[in-house]
């Protein structure tokens, strides 16, 4: 039984949802105490405790403890089950979190499945559903694996109602990653969605976004969602480089400035503009389980890598409970200031 305190590093869901994906796929149980102890409303919550539930409905296993504000969780993995899963959040909870905590298992299976989650698409608190689609699955597709990813509805904060669908076509086994530099320089997509609100908000967002960095009006997108059963609003800067998608997402929010949320969207590119290391901070966390599940294979050869700016304390964190599940060696190294060279390998023998 592997021990995990849920306080440590940067204590938050992603230690749950990270534990839960590595024992799915590793057969190896675990109990993890003080739970986001450092939060203010510490506990699971409902988006935590679907995660658990869809883990355990994946690889027919059993949970101690998946209850809403529960401190502790045991989880003890059973065989990979494939089919078509259905979960549903309840709330606006992040249901592309959901998503990648099942993912890892049912992309190694023996047999293709799909996933349909209810609950927020397009949450400030994970990723929205565009960088799920168009950003991490890319680049586990290069490893092996296949998805197909739709949007059926959207579901901004605090409504939620959205759903999405992923399809799994799965490997055996997954090979390496390298992503060591740009292809190209960067094209911008630049977009903003609005639900429910007036479509001038958007426009004035793009405005500012596009004007702060040079941009033309053709690679602007004001978007207004007709399929959604509550309002929001997001900006969206796509930065395409040709072997890596990278998407910055602010949320607008009552009493905020159209302005305002695309201002500090800009803000929030700067430094991927502002250097050529080609992956995001975002997705450098993410792309730490596949590779690590890559590297846990065994084979010498399936090293993966990439170069990146500063690890964030989730990304350290990631790498602590890598360790603990997996057979792996994880090297982080400065190639200049503010830049890293991370390698994912078998552990040495």
């Amino acid at each position: 039984m592997i021990e995990i305190d849920g306080s440590q590093g940067e204590g938050g869901g992603q230690i749950i949802r990270s534990s839960l994906a590595l024992s799915a796929v590793t057969g190896k149980p675990f109990k993890i105490t003080k739970i986001r102890a450092g939060r203010k409303k510490s506990g699971l919550k409902r988006q935590h405790v679907t995660g658990v539930k869809a883990a355990r409905e994946v690889c027919g296993g059993a949970a101690v403890g998946a209850e809403l504000n529960s401190s502790e969780l045991t989880f003890i993995p059973g065989p990979i089950q494939t089919r078509d899963f259905h979960f549903k959040i309840g709330t606006a909870g992040s249901t592309t979190l959901v998503a990648q905590t099942v993912l890892p298992a049912l992309m190694m299976a023996d047999q293709p499945s799909s996933i349909t989650v209810q609950g927020g698409t397009h949450n400030p608190g994970g990723p929205p559903f565009d960088f799920l689609e168009r950003v991490y699955l890319p680049q586990v597709e290069k490893m092996g694996p296949k998805f197909k990813a739709q949007i059926e509805s959207y579901g901004f904060y605090p409504v939620g109602g959205g759903k999405i669908k992923i399809e799994i076509q799965p490997s055996e086994s997954l090979g390496r990653l390298s992503l060591m530099e740009r292809q190209h320089k960067i094209k911008a997509k630049l977009m903003a969605l609005v639900s429910k609100l007036p479509l001038h908000i958007a426009e004035r967002e793009l405005d500012i976004v596009r004007r702060k960095g040079k941009w033309h009006e053709s690679e602007c997108y004001p978007i207004e969602i007709k399929n959604s059963p509550g309002p929001g609003n997001v900006v969206m800067m796509e930065l395409n480089s040709g072997n890596v998608n990278e998407i910055i997402t602010r949320y607008g929010s009552p009493g905020v400035r159209a302005e305002d949320v695309a201002r500090k969207t800009f803000r929030d590119a700067k430094p991927y503009l502002a250097w050529d290391y080609p992956v995001g901070e975002y997705l450098a966390d993410q792309l730490l389980l596949p590779m690590g599940l890559a590297a846990a294979q065994g084979d010498a050869s399936v090293c993966s890598e990439f170069v990146t700016g500063p690890l964030s304390l989730h990304a350290t964190t990631h790498i602590d409970i890598l360790k603990r599940f997996l057979d792996i060696d994880v090297a982080v190294d400065e190639l200049e200031t503010g830049v890293f060279h991370v390698r994912v390998n078998p552990a040495s023998r």
